[in-house]
């Protein structure tokens, strides 16, 4: 779920813009944050652990000069959340320098790891690595390389790479992880990133999603395309781009998350109506589907919970006694509409179950009569291996509970999640342009040693 984003912009200052990109992207990730820069000649680089704000002063983008840069916001799937891991990237092979940032999760990262010169040095402890030494060691061209790596790592990745003169741009064949391209003005210069609302925070227009197996080159001779294809791939975007990790500002494959989101919400009141009074949301990204839902049932929709934004931005940790109060730290009621009220709480997902009961409590502590569950997306029963940090099959309550049971579970009143058809039908795209691995157990490109249990299961 990182954030990646990818300047050529001659005569503009590409770090400051990749910075400012990253800000617009920092919901994909909060654990580490780094740009690299080239000026054509030279390629330097900052990362540290925290937040993009934390981690950039003026003075480090201050000797950052150069009109290239790649930039990384951190969510740690494969690999631990340590310095060392932090992206991009750097590396140097018979090309030259080059710095590497990768969004996604590799599936056959063992095997590529044991396809590297006995000589390698690893120094991380990521799959991200692993593909930049892959890139090293490969042959020919900087899109030559590329397409050997292409070929041979299974899994879900979108990439930034600059060198000191090129910025490259590619995904997996599958296209599992977002990355669209922009361009500026008058001839500005290009650029990339994970999602649209970072083009729009540094002034480049949307262009056009890059394609799965797409390799985008950009230099001082322009934009070139070089399309690569796997046998039995096909496009597998990952369906919580629409349902959470999208900002709802940006828009993927020309369709607004904010629209995908409020039609979920339409579509979830005609599956699971019911007689209440007023209708809210888990802010942030349940909020779009909360408005939605109001909308179709002709209920009011109020705001129940103020979300405390700043809970989790923090090193500070909070003692016994707060910690306790679970929720009250990151959700305060707003008491005035909640009490005597008979309230319906729309969601996004239930995932482990451990939030959800305690937001039920609060809820009625605050003085509602009835609360009443709705989900935008189906039940989550399996894991993910493609770059969500998901939980395991024993953690997944709806692997291990049927929807009854999870009702009692987290003590509402009643509990609907829309259907598999009514989610697919409010993004715009089809079911087999999409990976539904973690609601169907079908993956486009699961690790050998769980496809068995995910169809199982």
């Amino acid at each position: 779920m990182c954030g990646i984003v990818g300047v050529y912009a001659p005569k503009k200052d590409a770090a400051r813009l990749a910075y400012f990109g990253l800000y617009a992207l920092q919901h994909r990730g909060q654990e580490s944050a780094g740009i690299a820069a080239a000026d054509g000649m030279t390629l330097r680089s900052h990362k540290d652990m925290g937040l993009i704000g934390a981690v950039f002063e003026e003075d480090d983008l201050a000797l950052m000069q150069g009109h290239i840069a790649v930039g990384h916001t951190r969510y740690s799937t494969t690999g631990s959340s340590v310095v060392v891991n932090a992206q991009p990237l750097l590396e140097r092979s018979e090309l030259g320098d080059f710095a590497f940032a990768h969004n996604g999760n590799l599936t056959n990262t063992e095997e590529l790891r044991a396809s590297l010169s006995p000589t390698t040095i690893l120094q991380a402890s990521s799959d991200s690595e692993v593909m930049a030494k892959l890139l090293v060691e490969a042959s020919g061209t900087m899109t030559q390389r590329i397409q050997n790596v292409i070929d041979s790592a299974l899994g879900a990745y979108s990439i930034v790479l600059c060198t000191d003169d090129e910025l490259y741009a590619f995904r997996d064949p599958w296209g599992v992880r977002p990355l669209c391209l922009g361009s500026f003005p008058d001839g500005g210069g290009w650029a990339v990133a994970s999602e649209s609302c970072a083009l729009s925070t540094i002034g480049a227009k949307y262009v056009r999603e890059l394609e799965p197996g797409e390799i985008v080159r950009i230099s001082d001779s322009g934009i070139e395309s070089t399309q690569t294809h796997r046998v039995n791939a096909h496009p597998a975007l990952c369906m919580f781009e629409y349902i959470y990790f999208a900002r709802p500002d940006s828009m993927l494959a020309g369709r607004s998350i904010y629209m995908a989101r409020h039609e979920m919400g339409r579509a979830l009141a005609k599956e699971h109506p019911v007689d209440a009074d007023v209708v809210m949301a888990i802010p942030d990204s349940a909020v779009p589907g909360g408005i939605g839902y109001a909308a179709e049932s002709g209920l009011p929709y109020v705001e129940g919970l103020i979300k405390n934004r700043y809970i989790g931005r923090t090193f500070i940790s909070p003692d016994q006694t707060i910690r306790a109060r679970g929720v009250h730290l990151k959700f305060n009621p707003v008491l005035e509409n909640l009490r005597g009220q008979r309230v319906v709480v729309v969601d996004d997902s239930i995932v482990r179950g451990t939030t959800t009961p305690r937001i039920v409590s609060l809820l009625r502590e605050s003085g509602a009569t009835e609360v009443h569950l709705r989900i935008t997306s189906p039940p989550i029963k399996h894991p993910c291996y493609l770059g969500v940090d998901m939980a395991s099959y024993d953690e997944l309550i709806a692997a291990n509970y049927t929807i009854e049971q999870i009702r009692e579970k987290t003590g509402a009143d009643s509990l609907g999640y829309l259907s598999l058809d009514g989610l697919v039908t409010a993004t715009g795209r089809k079911r087999e342009e999409m990976c539904l691995g973690c609601l169907t157990g079908e993956y486009p490109n699961a690790p050998a040693s769980h496809r068995s249990r995910a169809i199982a299961g």
